[in-house]
């Protein structure tokens, strides 16, 4: 839906190829997390932790070993030191890392392909148009006007793209708020979508489980800006109104900032350093600015763990039978099962030089992981069902670089600690 969204709009409005509209199941394998946009040369890559090039693309078009050391040479790529520090997004790069931007990583490897057909281009500029289709589809009016493909099609099938949340971790919620945490809820989606959602996922009492929401909070900038720059607004039948001066009570908020947040966690605790546990799905929006900016412990959501386990959905006695076999034609792989294009999210192989054997390297993705999460989850049910004082062990500099994932390190990265002696 995602990728029909945006191609639909460059097709219809910018005068794209009307073959973008043609997705075979196939090509959704080329959708890997962690990838890197070069957006003037239309290649994608795939870095090692120093910022080597592991695996490259032009489009969808795998480059070979030769082609990315003609290109990028034995070196790290030019534009990764603005890249690490600072997680950013750039008019030279962008950095897919969730399930929401992926689909559009697919369509722009298209447009590449389909510009180098009709004819040869050394610089691309079709990202501005790309940019256009992200906004008309998911601008903050576009759920209450029905415009564009996505919501219009959300709002009509919740159930076709809408998970409900399991009861473990609705419980866990609950057990949660009768400890006397305070429960909130920080979302970039506008009020509105947000409500669906959660009605839909938790049910129509999902208020309860929480004392704070935030909608519209515009990741990583609710945890960069300052309070002048990103103020907390009230909400009127989801229109925005005045900006707040300062967060007095618990309540429903649009916008706003980490640093007045904290304000009031502080009030409503009665304690001057109150710890805060963030969990997100995105190291660009969630993890990393709530880490660098906050010092909040983050707990980051990696269906990546998964993946190299096959996984089988649960039965459940209450689906028809019908309904259980309704998606399977067109589902044909889990979005974290390991991409044969791009190969492992946590290490790859370097090619030796000359007759050098080849060496398994940690991925960029995956030394963040390391670097910026208290430890890593593949989802909140593998974490419910444990008591509230379960102490996991952290990623840190101390412990070895799988200490923090729970349940267990992925496969990929236990069988390349094993090869690599310990200094």
């Amino acid at each position: 839906l995602i990728y029909d969204s945006f191609a639909q709009y460059l097709v219809t409005e910018k005068g794209y190829d009307k073959d973008l509209l043609n997705l075979t199941p196939e090509s959704l394998d080329f959708c890997c997390k962690g990838l890197v946009f070069d957006l003037e040369d239309g290649n994608f890559l795939k870095l090692a932790e120093d910022g080597t090039v592991l695996r490259a693309s032009h489009g969808t078009k795998s480059m070979t070993s030769e082609e990315i050391l003609e290109t990028y040479g034995r070196r790290e790529w030019k534009h990764f030191s603005a890249v690490s520090g600072m997680l950013s997004r750039s008019a030279k790069h962008y950095l897919y890392d969730n399930y929401f931007d992926l689909p559009g990583a697919l369509l722009s490897a298209r447009i590449v392909d389909s510009l180098d057909q009709h004819d040869k281009q050394k610089k691309y500029d079709f990202w501005k148009d790309m940019v256009a289709a992200i906004q008309h589809n998911y601008k903050i009016s576009a759920f209450k006007e029905n415009s564009g493909t996505y919501f219009p099609e959300v709002k009509n099938d919740p159930d076709k793209y809408l998970q409900r949340c399991p009861e473990s971790v609705k419980k866990w919620l609950k057990q949660l708020k009768n400890a006397g945490k305070i429960l909130l809820l920080i979302t970039s989606s506008h009020s509105d979508y947000c409500r669906l959602l959660c009605e839909h996922i938790l049910g129509h009492d999902f208020e309860e489980f929480f004392d704070i929401v935030i909608t519209n909070a515009l990741k990583p900038g609710f945890f960069s800006h300052t309070p002048n720059q990103r103020p907390f607004r009230t909400l009127e039948n989801d229109e925005e109104q005045e900006a707040l001066l300062s967060l007095e009570k618990p309540g429903w908020y649009s916008q706003g900032n980490a640093i007045h947040l904290y304000e009031l966690l502080k009030k409503m605790t009665g304690k001057l350093d109150p710890k805060v546990v963030y969990f997100g799905d995105s190291m660009h929006s969630d993890i990393f600015p709530a880490r660098h900016y906050s010092n909040w412990e983050t707990v980051f959501i990696l269906e990546e763990l998964l993946g190299d386990k096959v996984m089988v959905p649960a039965e459940t006695e209450s689906e028809p039978l019908e309904k259980k076999g309704k998606y399977e034609g067109h589902l044909p792989k889990i979005p974290c099962s390991v991409s044969e294009q791009w190969g492992s999210f946590f290490v790859d192989s370097l090619p030796g030089l000359g007759n050098a054997e080849e060496t398994l390297v940690n991925t960029w993705s995956c030394k963040c992981i390391s670097e910026y999460s208290t430890i890593a989850i593949p989802s909140l049910e593998a974490i419910a069902d444990l008591p509230l004082d379960y102490r996991f062990t952290r990623f840190s500099s101390n412990n070895s670089a799988t200490a923090g994932y729970y349940p267990s390190p992925p496969r990929a990265l236990l069988s390349h600690e094993e090869s690599v002696p310990m200094k």
